[in-house]
């Protein structure tokens, strides 16, 4: 049923996302908590437990992508617990895509150390391969200011109250031109190159 490139993916790539995204939605509730809204906590999410954080049609798409897609439960924050609402939503919001660049530097970091030895066709060495790219990934994609992406969020707590309303009331139309630049490709032309770049120079190649 399924070829020999897909259970490869399976076995490499799977792992590696599901992690990622624990991670990154772990840090979102985290850092939530850390400035006063326990909302992800009491809500289970506040735990490095990948069951916790599978969305069913997220885990769906990313089996069907091969591993090249996919997303988990987001996060629930409720505003009116936080301390200082506007920074702690720029910190809550950057939390996610900044730990995806520390994992990918501590993989990277690991691969310079372990590669050369373990060899280019090691499957430690193309997880570790896998991590660079997949975090990079997430945390450039998360950082496109359309809503429900992260960076929307951090761009609405960086602009001044008067343009930081005005922008989000364009966040109705905003996941629908994310699903076209997704679904027509243009996403994957625009910020591939920057996670070839960044990825390459993680790695050291």
């Amino acid at each position: 049923m399924f070829g020999q490139d897909f259970i490869q993916r399976a076995i490499i790539w799977g792992p590696v996302i599901l992690f990622s995204l624990t991670v990154h939605e772990f840090f979102h509730a985290w850092t939530a908590n850390k400035f006063g809204d326990d909302t992800a906590k009491r809500h289970g999410r506040l735990t490095l437990n990948p069951l916790a954080h599978l969305d069913l049609f997220g885990t769906i798409v990313m089996v069907a992508s091969g591993f090249r897609f996919g997303w988990a439960k987001p996060v629930p924050v409720d505003p009116r617990n936080l301390r200082n609402p506007r920074v702690a939503n720029l910190w809550i919001s950057a939390a996610g895509p900044l730990s995806n660049i520390g994992m990918a530097l501590i993989a990277g970091m690991w691969f310079r150390l372990v590669g050369d030895a373990m060899g280019a066709e090691s499957p430690v060495t193309n997880m570790l391969v896998a991590a660079v790219i997949i975090n990079i990934t997430l945390a450039v994609f998360n950082m496109i200011p359309l809503f429900p992406l992260d960076g929307s969020h951090v761009l609405s707590s960086l602009l001044p109250p008067q343009q930081a309303i005005a922008f989000q009331s364009f966040n109705r139309f905003a996941p629908y031109i994310l699903l076209i630049v997704i679904v027509t490709g243009v996403f994957w032309r625009v910020i591939g190159p920057v996670v070839v770049m960044f990825s390459q120079l993680i790695l050291g190649y």
